[in-house]
């Protein structure tokens, strides 16, 4: 692990704090070994499940992370459930024969992980039984269940054997609730859900299918256990059931429908509308966003713009840069047919609308979901989504760990003295230190 970080606050607009926004190379220089950083934002009108996590190198695959909730004292759904104290993270495992946990680095890009771990517990193929996650339910009661996927790989298939899940909250947003029975869960997504513990006393398994590579439930592999109050202290006694009400993008609505989608209702209809094709070199493994591999520039975007020695067609790395006028309707569409897997897109400093989602042909100009974490699809998907350029700064879009920048060039003011420090001291570190 490196001795430098840096911390992202996932979901959080930073809206006229983009120097807080944590992310090395883009907003500040990663902080050194045995010095801090205090970071001082508002969090304005944004309530919802979120977390926090390094955003250098390798860092929150190694554990740099965990769940950020900002409770609404207005919540419109609080008449619906009883409990709202339920979080249920996903990691990954990455395991050796010797070691209970890989480092990161030494994890190739193709490897699989061993297993899922529900809140921090998980077992692996061959490994012990250990004891698993449990979230204890008294019958009759409503839960609030928030859904954080903090993995680094892959998406989760998600869902508690034999309960329904109603669906209020994506990414932040609030949503008209919506009965699942599963849902897939991209990195860097969130939901929350409402659970009624309304099946006789009993252990569930909780499953987390991973959905990109194969695996299962064996020995408890990738799950975690309800337990209702009374139940007995064992693993569930039966094996599988499998759901049929799966989750779908384009079924989620905002729960505000005065809320309308900016522009015009057709393809293109925005001021500025830019496509991103990404490509995956399976041979190299290498990630190309409209040919172009992102490399950190040396000294940060955001320092690049404040210095005022640079145009913004100057600004590094050099081709992924991305100004932006202020106020004005983006659209930003993402043609797969370069990518035979699913990707989940982040986007810094703004929520957006899925105007076009993964595994559907259908635009949505009316009430699409409104998110910050979108799967872009694959093979033949065009994911198009649209936000408004209402909050200045660089602000990263970016794959999990494949990046793109993209720069709503406004005024910017950045006078705190220690974030002026962070660079200098980060320079004069030797390389093992950074």
């Amino acid at each position: 692990m490196n001795k430098t970080t840096t911390v992202h606050w996932h979901g959080i607009f930073q809206q006229h704090t983009n120097d807080m926004d944590g992310v090395a190379f883009v907003t500040q220089c990663p902080i050194a070994s045995e010095k801090s950083f205090l970071h001082s934002f508002t969090v304005d009108k944004q309530a919802g499940t979120f977390w926090y996590h390094s955003h250098f190198n390798l860092q929150y695959c190694e554990g740099l992370r965990g769940p950020l909730v900002i409770y609404d004292p207005h919540d419109p759904y609080r008449h619906l459930y009883d409990v709202d104290d339920v979080r249920i993270v996903f990691a990954t495992l990455l395991r050796s024969f010797r070691r209970y946990h890989v480092n990161a680095y030494d994890v190739a890009a193709a490897d699989n992980p061993a297993g899922i771990l529900i809140n921090g517990l998980g077992r692996y193929p061959g490994g012990p039984n250990v004891d698993l996650s449990v979230i204890t339910v008294q019958q009759g009661k409503r839960y609030r269940f928030r859904v954080i996927n903090m993995a680094c790989k892959p998406h989760i298939l998600f869902w508690i054997d034999k309960h329904n899940l109603t669906v209020i909250e994506a990414d932040g947003q609030e949503t008209l609730p919506l009965p699942v029975d599963e849902m897939a869960v991209y990195v860097g997504q969130r939901y929350s859900f409402i659970l009624e513990a309304n099946q006789p006393v009993s252990n569930y398994w909780i499953r987390a299918l991973p959905g990109s590579y194969p695996s299962n439930f064996t020995d408890g592999l990738n799950s975690g256990i309800l337990r209702y109050e009374g139940a007995p202290v064992t693993d569930p006694d039966y094996d599988y059931w499998w759901p049929n009400n799966n989750l779908t993008e384009t079924d989620l609505h905002p729960i505000d429908t005065s809320v309308t989608v900016p522009g015009l209702p057709y393809p293109g209809g925005a001021d500025v509308s830019i496509n991103i094709v990404s490509i995956m070199n399976n041979d190299t493994l290498l990630f190309y966003m409209n040919g172009v591999i992102y490399e950190s520039p040396t000294i940060p975007i955001l320092l690049q713009i404040l210095s005022g020695a640079v145009t913004p067609s100057q600004l590094a790395p050099h081709g992924l840069v991305y100004t932006l006028p202020p106020h004005k309707v983006i659209e930003l569409s993402f043609p797969t047919q370069f990518l035979n897997t699913p990707h989940p897109f982040h986007l810094h400093g703004q929520s957006f609308w899925v105007v076009r989602s993964w595994n559907s042909t259908v635009y949505n100009y009316v009430n699409p979901v409104i998110r910050d974490t979108v799967n872009i699809g694959q093979n033949t998907d065009n994911v198009t989504i649209r936000f408004v350029t209402d909050n200045a700064g660089p602000w990263f879009l970016h794959c999990c760990m494949f990046s793109l920048d993209a720069i709503n060039h406004m005024q910017l003011n950045c006078s705190l003295a220690a974030w002026q420090d962070l660079c200098p001291i980060y320079d004069s570190l030797a390389p093992s230190d950074q």
